[in-house]
Formats: structure tokens, C-alpha cells, sequence
């Protein structure tokens, strides 16, 4: 016959699960920071011995074949010649250890290394380490080209803060990009779809959704009704950004965006400040999102408003990257 469980035993059982997952979290941690280590320090090895003699620091040099073949034969997997590869690439890009973060694994820094360009790489890193990104997000990040988006709204001395010390949210500027990415709704090239299409797929897809907005976005509903005079509007998507403290509206375009549409996110805008903000909130942001837009008849459409009010294009499938960072060399003025 069992004995009756005590009073407080849950507590106990519950107490003892949260030290686990605790102890094996900073046990996972303790692991990634000396296997980074490790990395690093076979890297420094592998370019001193090189620097030392004539062997060149190609990937396919006889060095890393060999180095490859004896490191798996003494101390198993994980000495592929394209790990070993990368353990010196790291040493290379990374020659400072003390410059290297504790909150990055292996596997992340892996994925910075593929990044070419250094100013891109440091974003990439500060983001990381501010959203705790995983492999898959980052991955998604550099392959949508976040870094070259972001950077093509600063100014240079914009695009060189940023790849210092990541994005910081401080004004409603700094949630806009142009364009917006939306790859993840999987929709066929050359398909013919709605607004209604875009909408419904987005509002499928919330997981990935607020990974393309970027970080404080929390979901408040679509088709937000708006009554006035006993006439109904409908904000396609409504946000609350728990950094800015503010109410975001999304209205999706299929085509081209044109005056009427920005005239209408203004009016919901007005709406907003007038009858859903409490106290507390900081003044509504609005964001037309269109598949085109003319850049000189939004200038003209904006001239004049005083609320938050931004065009952006979207796509559907992933950008020229060459494209984009050509346009950032000339933004930073450079010839490469």
C-alpha cells in the first residue's frame, strides 16, 4: 500500500525540475564557451604554423587534408577538412579572443563566418547576441539580406552605428525597412493573388511574420474594425510594439500604392491617437505596404502629415544581394 503523498511535495518535485533545466542550461552554456575556445586556439595553431613556412591557406592545401585525416583518426568525428577550415577562418576574422561573445555558440559563429563582409558580420553578431537568434533565424536574416536593408535607410554614419552595435529601437524609424521580405509565404512566382491572399498567408504565418517585422511586435488582430458615421474601415493588421509603446497599423497593396491610400492610413492614424490610445501610449505608427511605390508622388502624399507615417515596398521572394550591396558601396562612398 502506498503511503499518502506529504503536503508540499509538488513544490518539492517542482522545485527539483527548475534546478535541472537550470543546471543543464548553464552545463550547456559552460560546454559552448570552451568548445568556442578550443576552436579558436586550433585556429591560432593552424595560422602560426603557416606563417612559420610556405604552406598557403587555401582549402584545398595539403595541410588541411592532412591535418583532416590524422585529427580523425586520433580523436573521431567532427575534423572534417571543412570544419578544420572554418576553425582557421575563425582565428582570421576573429584574432582578438576577448572579442568574441560568451552568448554564441559554435554553430552561430559557423554562420557569421559566411558572412563576407565585415561590416555585415559585426551586425549580424550584435543581433544575435540582442534577439538570441538561432542558426535558422540568422540564416533566414543574411539570406533575406537584413543587414543591407536596414543599412540603406541610414546615412553612413548610420550604417557604421548599426553594424557596431546592432539595431537599437529608439524611434519609430528604426522598425521600418524598405523592402519588407515575406519569402516564408511560399507563394509561386508569376501567381496571380489578392490582398486578401497576402493577408490570410501572413496571418497563417505569425511565427515567421513577427521575425520579419523585428523585435517588439505583438499581435493585435486583422480587419480592425473602424466606425465613423456609421461607416466601417478595416485596418488590415494591427500591432502593439511593447518598445515604442504604440499601436502599429499595416495595410496591405497589391499594386502600386497611390495618395488615397496613404490619405486612408491617416485617417486610421487620427482614429487611433483619438479613441484607442490610453494614457500611456506614444502616438500610433502607420505602414503602407505595397508591391510598388513611386518614390516621388509618396514624397508629394507625405508632404504635410505630421503622423507617423511610412510607404514601404514588400516582396515575395528573396533580393538581389548584389544588387543591394552595390547600392550600399555607394551610399558608404567606397569603389570595392
Amino acid at each position: 500500500m502506498n503511503k499518502p503523498v506529504k503536503q508540499g511535495y509538488s513544490k518539492l518535485l517542482k522545485d527539483i525540475g527548475e534546478l535541472l533545466v537550470q543546471g543543464r542550461k548553464t552545463a550547456m552554456r559552460a560546454v559552448n564557451k570552451i568548445l568556442v575556445e578550443t576552436y579558436w586556439e586550433i585556429g591560432k595553431h593552424i595560422v602560426e604554423y603557416e606563417q612559420q613556412g610556405t604552406e598557403k591557406a587555401e582549402y584545398g592545401s595539403q595541410l588541411l587534408n592532412r591535418l583532416a585525416k590524422d585529427l580523425r583518426q586520433r580523436y573521431g568525428k567532427g575534423f572534417s577538412k571543412s570544419n578544420i577550415y572554418m576553425m582557421r577562418q575563425f582565428y582570421l576574422k576573429y584574432p582578438k579572443f576577448q572579442t568574441l561573445s560568451g552568448k554564441l555558440n559554435w554553430s552561430i559563429y559557423c554562420e557569421l563566418l559566411s558572412v563576407s563582409d565585415d561590416l555585415a558580420r559585426s551586425f549580424y553578431e550584435q543581433q544575435c547576441i540582442r534577439e538570441n537568434w538561432s542558426v535558422r533565424e540568422l540564416k533566414r536574416q543574411i539570406n533575406s539580406s537584413l543587414f543591407e536593408r536596414v543599412a540603406l535607410s541610414k546615412d553612413k554614419n548610420g550604417v557604421l552605428k548599426i553594424s557596431r552595435q546592432g539595431l537599437t529601437i529608439e524611434e519609430p524609424e528604426d522598425i521600418v525597412k524598405d523592402p519588407y521580405v515575406f519569402e516564408f509565404l511560399d507563394f509561386p512566382e508569376r501567381e496571380n493573388y489578392s490582398e486578401q491572399d497576402l493577408e490570410n498567408q501572413l496571418t497563417n504565418k505569425l511565427a515567421n511574420f513577427p521575425l520579419e517585422l523585428g523585435k517588439g511586435f505583438a499581435f493585435i488582430g486583422r480587419q480592425y474594425r473602424i466606425t465613423l458615421n456609421n461607416t466601417h474601415y478595416y485596418v488590415d493588421l494591427v500591432f502593439y510594439h511593447h518598445i515604442l509603446k504604440c499601436f502599429v497599423l499595416v495595410d496591405l497593396k497589391q499594386g502600386k500604392v497611390d495618395h488615397q491610400d496613404i490619405g486612408q492610413m491617416n485617417l486610421y492614424l487620427n482614429y487611433f491617437k483619438a479613441e484607442e490610445n490610453t494614457e500611456n501610449d506614444n502616438e500610433p505608427i502607420g505602414i503602407v505596404l505595397a508591391a510598388h511605390k513611386d518614390e516621388i508622388l509618396v514624397e508629394y502624399a507625405l508632404g504635410g502629415i505630421s503622423n507617423k507615417l511610412f510607404v514601404s515596398k514588400y516582396q515575395l521572394y528573396l533580393p538581389d544581394k548584389e544588387m543591394l550591396r552595390k547600392e550600399l558601396r555607394v551610399l558608404l562612398g567606397s569603389k570595392g
